[in-house]
């Protein structure tokens, strides 16, 4: 019988050592992955390894249980997240094996022939619908390939689809992340969500302006400042407004929905200069001895899905090769059927009496070994079960969006599966290091590391505040989830706030730092990577964002720190 198992998160008897222990696994990650550009699924066995020897040697936890905690964790790496990746991406390739391909591209330049603008309006703006709506790597897989079909360079696509995959975070999956925070500090979520809405609407003021500056440089930043601020500003005033009322889980919808409408309407009244100049610009490749390889036909064998075959027939360089008056009504519709199908579908499965019904198909079983399994409250941990999201996971809706796309054009059966098993089949190294960054968050968490670390951090005092974000932050990066850093986190944070003051500004900040850990996630990244067909990218990726996300940080423990005193208390609902 395997004995009952409580983690502990100072096995070692000091605070700061048990902290620094568990931070080992993280490090190791980062290094194995940014510094010495190991190939993501060897880092990410490795950290799990060392999660592992640390979780049994140094907090006690039994092998047995280690092990099979691992095992779960692996298996729901595969499925919901895998699966959620391996259907976007099967989504999209539908489109290029129809014909479709060229349309869909003509169709995004009738409403500007900029693609730095495009990029803001597709990474931005529909990457934040989709996270609205769906979440669990969606967007980014998505966004990344639709950036490539507009020209794009791949890795350039990818850091795009990354950095703009923060903002809407905390708000995404229909607000599930900011209710289990509220839900795990025990607070009402209307307390909690316009603070975490405030401090991302002030995010997205700068994001924008990041975007450009990764899209173009300094010349994309100082010829279309303008669109981002107005983007930037739009969607912020949106998600300050609605975060603080009852439809907060609506907020990322209303903010993308309209900001869309706003700039269409801008854009009208206001044109970006250089454009024609920025589109080869934008179709460099970033990392020449990563991209050019791969563009020559996949040289390390693991790569060429869908987009490669869009950057192999991405727009040419000089303006007058792209066309769109060969573009009627009915091919622009038939160019944006998947996108609308994905809207359709998402909104109709986000309807309450839908979503329930969904779920009630759901199998949820007890997991082998973990049945003794409790949380550092000495409650049953949420690890013990397994939960089989066969129909209400956004994998198999996008899975239906997939059929239902080749039906509308007309691609013969054998074909539509045949791409489904062929990027299946491509996606097994993503597969590996996807289900082993889980395990790894699954030990770290259950093990008691990842909450030691919080409560080294949250020692600070006072000062805390400034701290707070930084809590979700590693939690996102080790999980992957905002949803799961606020259920790891969230009650830590509220009990600081009960000695402090704060509470609400601790919850909601905490919430607010997960986005801005996201784009760094080994999760993510691995998303990234196989969205734009290169094997082995993940370290490329890493090392071109970790810069951005700590910038991001800073700038929110700022904000935040400062939210916690007269001189920006005043942002406080």
């Amino acid at each position: 019988m395997i004995p009952a198992y409580q983690p502990v998160t100072d096995p070692l008897g000091h605070q700061w050592l048990s902290a620094l222990v568990a931070t080992i696994p993280i490090l190791v990650m980062l290094v194995t992955l940014g510094g010495l550009r190991w190939k993501a699924h060897i880092a990410g066995l490795t950290s799990w390894a060392v999660a592992l020897v640390i979780a049994v040697a140094v907090y006690a936890m039994p092998v047995t249980t280690a092990l099979s905690l691992s095992a779960h964790g692996f298996v729901y790496g595969l499925f919901p997240i895998v699966w959620i990746l391996l259907c976007a991406i099967w989504m999209y390739q539908v489109t290029v094996i129809s014909g479709r391909f060229d349309d869909l591209r003509a169709t995004f330049y009738l409403i500007t022939d900029d693609p730095r603008v495009l990029g803001l309006i597709i990474a931005f703006c529909f990457g934040g619908l989709l996270e609205a709506l769906a979440g669990f790597g969606a967007p980014v897989a998505i966004v990344t390939v639709m950036l490539v079909a507009i020209g794009f360079s791949p890795i350039r696509a990818a850091i795009t689809a990354l950095l703009a995959n923060t903002v809407p975070v905390a708000f995404g999956a229909v607000g599930l992340p900011i209710l289990m925070a509220a839900k795990t500090a025990d607070l009402p979520v209307l307390a909690v969500s316009p603070v975490a809405g405030r401090i991302c609407a002030i995010l997205s003021l700068v994001v924008p302006l990041l975007l450009l500056y990764v899209i173009d440089g300094k010349r994309g930043v100082a010829q279309c400042w303008p669109i981002g601020l107005f983007i930037g500003g739009i969607f912020g005033v949106v998600k300050w407004v609605v975060s603080g009322t009852s439809l907060y889980n609506l907020t990322e919808v209303f903010a993308a929905v309209i900001t869309v409408v706003a700039v269409v309407a801008f854009l009208r009244v206001w044109h970006p200069k250089g454009g024609e100049g920025a589109r080869p610009r934008v179709g460099q490749a970033l990392v020449p001895e990563v991209e050019e390889a791969h563009l020559r036909g996949g040289a390390d064998g693991h790569g060429g899905t869908a987009t490669a075959t869009a950057q192999k027939t991405a727009p040419a360089t000089t303006g007058t090769e792209l066309r769109t008056d060969h573009l009627d009504g009915r091919r622009i519709l038939m160019a944006l059927v998947p996108y609308v199908l994905v809207i359709a579908v998402f909104s109709i499965a986000a309807i309450p009496a839908v979503k329930e019904a969904l779920a009630s198909t759901d199998l949820k079983f007890a997991w082998p070994g973990l049945s003794d399994l409790d949380n550092a409250a000495g409650a049953p941990a949420g690890h013990r079960a397994y939960t089989l999201t066969w129909l209400s996971s956004p994998g198999t809706l996008l899975a239906f969006v997939a059929i239902a796309v080749g039906l509308i054009y007309k691609v013969p059966m054998g074909t539509l599966f045949g791409e489904l098993w062929k990027n299946a089949v491509k996606l097994k190294y993503t597969a590996l290091t996807i289900g082993s960054v889980v395990a790894l968050a699954f030990v770290m968490g259950d093990s008691g590391q990842t909450l030691a670390l919080g409560l080294f951090i949250a020692g600070v005092g006072a000062a805390y505040p400034f701290f707070a974000p930084i809590l979700g932050w590693i939690g996102t990066y080790v999980t992957g989830s905002d949803t799961s850093a606020n259920i790891l986190f969230s009650g830590l944070q509220a009990g600081v706030g009960d000695q402090i003051g704060h509470k609400e500004l601790l919850v909601g900040a905490g919430a607010a730092g997960g986005v801005v850990g996201k784009m760094i996630s080994p999760q993510s990244l691995a998303v990234a990577a196989s969205a734009i067909g290169i094997a082995g990218a993940e370290s490329v990726i890493l090392r071109k964002v970790f810069g951005y996300s700590i910038l991001l940080l800073f700038f929110m423990c700022l904000i935040t720190g400062l939210m916690s005193t007269p001189v920006l208390g005043w942002l406080l609902p």
